[in-house]
């Protein structure tokens, strides 16, 4: 599979695993919500992956500003899941922190949505190699 495929395909997969997983926490259905963050992870990891050879084919650099901007809230968010895990199993042991998972979950998926634009305005502004 060609990295712009695989790119997508992950990107798409990801997202959809997402809105999954959000639809499954917040109906505390925990035996499918956890499966479906677990494959949420592999996904990210596979998407990452893919993203890493889709830069490969562009000059990053010539896509100014957004390219150092993107690395940015591409590791933040990367990392961040770290933090839902950990809270999400804080919350397994004590169902009064569901809130607090609940605000941690929403902050990364939001910066995964924004590391999804940033990369794809990235992309759109860089030139081909």
């Amino acid at each position: 599979m060609n990295a712009s495929v695989g790119f997508i395909l992950f990107l798409v997969t990801t997202l959809l695993l997402l809105t999954g997983a959000v639809i499954t926490g917040r109906a505390a259905r925990r035996k499918l919500h956890l499966p479906i963050v677990s494959l949420t992870i592999v996904s990210l990891c596979v998407t990452i992956y893919y993203a890493e050879q889709l830069g490969k084919l562009y000059d990053l650099e010539s896509a100014g500003w957004i390219y150092p901007f993107h690395l940015l809230i591409a590791k933040v968010s990367a990392t961040s899941y770290l933090v839902v895990i950990g809270s999400g199993l804080a919350t397994l042991r004590d169902t009064a922190r569901r809130k607090t998972h609940s605000t941690i979950a929403y902050s990364v998926i939001t910066l995964t949505v924004l590391t999804a634009i940033t990369g794809t305005w990235m992309i759109l502004a860089a030139t081909p190699l």
